[in-house]
């Protein structure tokens, strides 16, 4: 998919990518420095919100979709991170009720799939991710059922792994590529937003990296650290680990070193979970001193925090 980039003056390069199908707007919006001032690519995945107006009239409620599946701004809190760092920038346009990228391009249940000719693509057993409704193409909720109205053709689920899954994850991997070639290693920090859990107390942060198979230890130990240092309450992979995007771009051995950050929303939301507060960048901020006590870690960089 080709892509457009223009050059700025004070050094950032920006490229938009990939297509949304049903929508003029590219799936994704990235950024970057040429000699890049450190070896981190900070993404927001699920935060995007251009919703073609079929895809909304295809939904049973459009509403719960930016209200249950989107990580609802957290690109703003990427934008500020990789300001403060100078870091590399990945942003999905693309929102996640259309696909999820953060699963398997073949993450899909095929019954929400109409169009299907002959038994295609019934030869991939549906993981259990995707028969409870969350798989590539979200079906249902819990205490929300059934989102669409109708099943997906097949060609729209083509254009979508075609417009947004693959551009997206190509880009991921040659800038992380780009990156360890200019550093010698490279950090994907994936960041997400999830609900406040009651059953965990009040955890602000989740530190995923997939038990330890997707970064080197004292990246995700540093940056738990770096957050519990400033009073913030902090799980490790529960109940939160990390999923497709981990599993793909993370190869630690190869110097590839990616995980995953869980903000809960009512840190930097309004009550109502909908709107950013004030309390948004000070959010921010503590997750850029944490990626620096990570980086002041390996390979002797230390980079000092402001």
């Amino acid at each position: 998919m080709a892509s457009n980039r223009s050059d700025f003056a004070d050094g950032w390069q920006v490229e938009t990518g990939g297509s949304i199908d049903g929508s003029p707007e590219p799936a994704f919006t990235f950024r970057s420095q040429t000699a890049p001032p450190v070896p981190v690519l900070v993404a927001s995945p699920h935060s995007g919100r251009t919703y073609p107006s079929e895809m909304l009239e295809a939904a049973r409620d459009p509403g719960v979709l930016r209200r249950r599946l989107e990580d609802r701004y957290v690109d703003k809190i990427a934008e500020q991170v990789s300001s403060e760092l100078g870091a590399s920038l990945l942003v999905a346009n693309a929102p996640r009720a259309m696909l999820d990228l953060n699963r398997s391009e073949h993450d899909v249940d095929w019954t929400m799939v109409g169009g299907v000719p002959g038994q295609k693509g019934r030869g991939v057993p549906s993981t259990r991710r995707a028969r409870s409704g969350l798989g590539l193409v979200p079906r249902r909720l819990p205490g929300t059922g059934e989102l669409w109205r109708k099943p997906l053709p097949l060609e729209r689920l083509n254009a979508r792994i075609n417009g947004i899954h693959r551009p997206y994850h190509e880009k991921i991997a040659s800038e992380l590529e780009r990156l360890r070639d200019f550093w010698g290693f490279a950090i994907l920090f994936d960041l997400h937003s999830m609900p406040p859990i009651a059953s965990h107390g009040s955890i602000e942060f989740v530190v995923g990296d997939r038990f330890g198979a997707s970064c080197a230890s004292n990246v995700s130990c540093d940056i738990e650290n770096s957050l519990r240092s400033h009073g913030r309450n902090v799980n490790r992979n529960r109940p939160y680990s990390g999923c497709y995007v981990l599993d793909r771009h993370g190869r630690p051995r190869e110097g590839l070193h990616a995980v995953q950050i869980e903000i809960c929303r009512s840190i930097y939301l309004d009550s109502s979970l909908d709107r950013t507060t004030a309390r948004m960048p000070a959010v921010a901020a503590l997750l850029a001193n944490a990626l620096r006590m990570a980086l002041s870690g390996i390979n002797g960089i230390g980079l000092a925090a402001e």
